[in-house]
């Protein structure tokens, strides 16, 4: 299990604790508002990014190539559904390491992305190729 995993729960108990220690059961109860609060935050920010892509085509995107421009490594799959407003076009298995996803817009242009553990860990933009122009016409 990564670090990373444990340290929010770990900074949750650490803040009860120290709210305890300070202000006994009036300072639990104040602790616990604001955790609740925090989480009800994330709950509706993580539900409206939903209902966005909800609202949208599978796998389509504006602009391809803004959304590779805005693309960093370690992105959450979250981060990327509010960028592109869109559920990705899902290329790997179902509960398969790692998940592959693909974005295309109105131009034929695409990006693939693969998440690991879902984290960014590289994308790949694809533009369609342009036909070769005909000699004599």
């Amino acid at each position: 299990m990564k670090l990373q995993r444990l340290f929010i729960p770990l900074l949750i108990l650490a803040l009860f604790w120290a709210a305890w220690r300070a202000w006994g059961w009036p300072g639990v109860a104040a602790a616990g508002g604001g955790v609740l609060m925090w989480l009800l935050l994330h709950f509706t920010r993580v539900m409206t990014i939903l209902k966005r892509a909800a609202d949208r085509p599978v796998g389509w995107v504006d602009s391809a190539v803004m959304l590779n421009a805005r693309l960093k490594p370690g992105m959450a799959l979250v981060q990327t559904l509010a960028i592109t407003r869109s559920i990705g076009e899902r290329l790997s298995d179902e509960d398969a390491q790692p998940e592959v996803y693909r974005w295309t817009d109105n131009g034929g242009s695409s990006v693939t992305t693969t998440f690991e553990g879902g984290r960014l860990v590289r994308w790949e933009m694809q533009r369609p190729t342009e036909p070769e122009p005909v000699a004599g016409a």
